[in-house]
């Protein structure tokens, strides 16, 4: 197994008013662990279009690692809107490449190179996607790290959906807002968050279950431990990437040998970053990618 960390998934752009920035959790994922030293691999598909092409050269420019294959589908793009204090409402397109990423040699190879996998449930809202995403976990080496984002967005989503990703997953990645949702679809009402998640650590037999609560704080809880982190105070340009940098952060310094609440700090540092910076993809500091190596 080599040094090879990939992020499956949605690649789109991000159209805010501003201006349009490159997005999609995997790949925002598979660039930010790049950034720690990492082979990410970013695994998608974009259609013959300019928007595709524009995917290409601004991932060639990041010195990302990809898979992305070409389709007759139209590139994907979401329309954001921020609020106030920054939080993201999304309009997603349906039917575009990414929803239809097709499962290739190259691809089998990847799997088989791989330590660890992301995914999530927005690109299994369509038949094909989620057929490539389950042959490429299905060929990843059985030590691997699996994790599900689990990224709930509108309504592309199922219980069915979620059980079998649970069900593939070793480690489960999720945010207040969904950690309420789940709750609500498993008939979990009446337990709260923390136990939601001790919940679905012990019934899904995970590794360990990370929730993030925005400013309020965020979650690292095992089978043997529960570490809690502060989010540190910041002025907010946008959140978009932040959970996404989070994973990757927490993800890398664990790899690297950090301890849970090493890695977790740092991941929560790097989140604030993301937070204070325009679009889901700027590269972040070097004293904090330096952090990895200093406490490995």
């Amino acid at each position: 197994m080599e040094n090879i960390i990939v992020g499956i998934g949605e690649i789109l752009w991000d159209v805010f008013p501003s201006g349009k920035v490159l997005g999609g959790a995997p790949a925002n994922f598979a660039y930010h662990v790049s950034q720690f030293g990492f082979e990410g691999y970013a695994v998608s598909a974009i259609g013959n279009d300019e928007l595709g092409a524009e995917i290409i050269s601004c991932l060639s420019n990041k010195k990302l690692n990809y898979l992305i294959e070409k389709t007759p589908f139209a590139t994907g793009t979401v329309q954001v809107t921020l609020s106030g204090n920054g939080i993201p409402q999304y309009e997603i397109c349906e039917n575009v490449a990414w929803d239809n990423i097709p499962f290739t040699p190259e691809m089998e190879a990847l799997a088989r190179k791989t330590q660890t996998v992301c995914f999530g449930s927005l690109a299994q809202r369509n038949t094909v996607s989620r057929t490539t995403i389950n042959r490429f976990l299905d060929c990843v080496p059985e030590t691997a790290l699996k994790i599900f984002d689990i990224n709930l967005r509108q309504q592309f989503y199922t219980l069915e959906l979620i059980e079998h990703a649970l069900d593939r997953c070793n480690i489960l990645k999720i945010n207040d807002e969904e950690v309420l949702i789940v709750g609500k679809l498993f008939g979990w009402e009446s337990k709260s968050e923390l136990e939601v998640c001790n919940q679905l650590l012990h019934s899904c037999d995970l590794k360990m279950v990370v929730l993030t609560k925005g400013s309020e704080g965020s979650y690292v809880v095992t089978q043997t431990e529960t570490s809690f982190k502060l989010t540190p105070l910041i002025e907010v340009a946008d959140t978009v990437g932040a959970g996404d940098s989070f994973t990757a952060a927490f993800v890398a310094s664990l790899l690297s040998g950090q301890s849970i609440s090493n890695a977790h700090q740092i991941a929560v540092d790097a989140a604030a970053y993301i937070c204070t910076q325009k679009g889901a993809m700027p590269a972040l500091p070097v004293s904090l990618l330096e952090r990895v190596k200093k406490l490995a």
